[in-house]
């Protein structure tokens, strides 16, 4: 969705922090790692983490180095970021400089960051895949893994802060069976000298859902901004956080046109399958053009006023989550398909 259209994304900084709180409220013990892939979920980082690390967050992840460095920025000297996708050296060294926390799931990428850092001791989460197979050092050969580590901790080039996994949460079954994994890889890593204070597997549904999953942290990324799982009970306490609000452009007697632009945009296949919010409430989406939506008309609808494509519901809207679960994807995908040429408008 274009900047040129009028459309801007609202986003409420407020809710965020209240999203953050139920979660903290919901895990007890385990810190909230606060997810910032994709931009913030399209939210914007450095709004996001400057705000969530003056509302007492101090844990961020970040994916990549890029979005890592851009969060360490944002939220301050004090905070510890977290960027677990694999890199080149040149990017290893600006995590480095950067003061980032790497995941590191390769043995060959072990050996990268410890050669990049010599001497610096890094700290490093270590990966051990307990079957999604997104990452991960499978468990046979974990054990020689960990024992190199604990090898390069010993002479100073990492240390070894987290052990860590992801789950598939395709089922509670397979889900305890990663568990009992990852809690393998623990002791072995425990036994070959490694002591680290961090264990983290879950994001955002398991760690929910499972206090089990939790261990010393949880990753929280879609839940932080509303965005409940696909199919999923509505959480009390967590609501969406961004209003995708765009302008009437024409009226006429049966329909209403409302200009979303020509970036991205609202997928095609999501027209007669969701409703836009406005001031005398929900209106259903009849068809879904390159630069606009078309949508049954309501009474007193003149150019210019404002259209909540998506968001808490507020004006009648669909969520993202809705959106989604229409066309059978994710709601992060809704928000993430918004142009970064939209303006973000905070509040909150």
């Amino acid at each position: 969705m274009s900047g040129g259209s009028g459309a801007r994304l609202r986003v409420d900084l407020g809710r965020i922090r209240a999203n953050v709180d139920a979660l903290r409220a919901r895990i007890g013990d385990a810190e909230v790692m606060l997810v910032v892939k994709n931009d913030a979920y399209g939210h914007g980082v450095e709004r996001v983490v400057a705000d969530a690390a003056a509302h007492g967050v101090a844990r961020f992840g970040s994916f990549d180095v890029p979005t890592g460095v851009r969060a360490r920025a944002a939220a301050g000297p004090d905070a510890r970021v977290f960027a677990w996708v694999t890199v080149g050296r040149k990017e290893v060294a600006a995590a480095i400089d950067a003061r980032l926390e790497l995941g590191v799931g390769d043995r060959d990428y072990l050996e990268d960051v410890a050669a990049v850092s010599r001497g610096r001791g890094v700290p490093v989460h270590l990966k051990i895949d307990t079957g999604l197979h997104r990452n991960g050092v499978r468990p046979e050969d974990w054990a020689g893994f960990v024992g190199r580590a604990a090898a390069l901790e010993a002479s100073g080039d990492i240390r070894v802060v987290g052990l860590w996994s992801h789950i598939a949460e395709t089922s509670e079954a397979a889900d305890d069976a990663a568990r009992a994994e990852f809690l393998a890889g623990v002791d072995a890593a425990r036994a070959a000298g490694l002591s680290p204070r961090t264990l983290h597997l879950a994001a955002s549904a398991a760690g929910y859902a499972r206090p089990e999953f939790r261990f010393d942290m949880v990753r929280f990324g879609a839940f932080c901004y509303g965005v409940r799982s696909t199919d999923g009970p509505e959480l009390p306490g967590i609501a969406p956080a961004a209003t995708l609000l765009a302008p009437v452009v024409a009226v006429d007697a049966d329909t209403v046109e409302i200009g979303v632009g020509a970036l991205d945009g609202v997928p095609s296949t999501l027209a007669q399958r969701f409703a836009v919010g406005t001031v005398a409430g929900a209106r259903r989406v009849r068809a879904v053009g390159d630069v606009s939506l078309t949508v049954e008309a309501w009474p007193g609808a003149t150019p210019g006023q404002d259209v909540a494509v998506f968001g808490p519901g507020a004006l009648g809207e669909s969520s993202a989550t809705t959106l989604a679960e229409a066309i059978g994807t994710v709601g992060e995908e809704i928000l993430v398909r918004v142009s970064p040429l939209v303006p973000r408008d905070y509040v909150g």
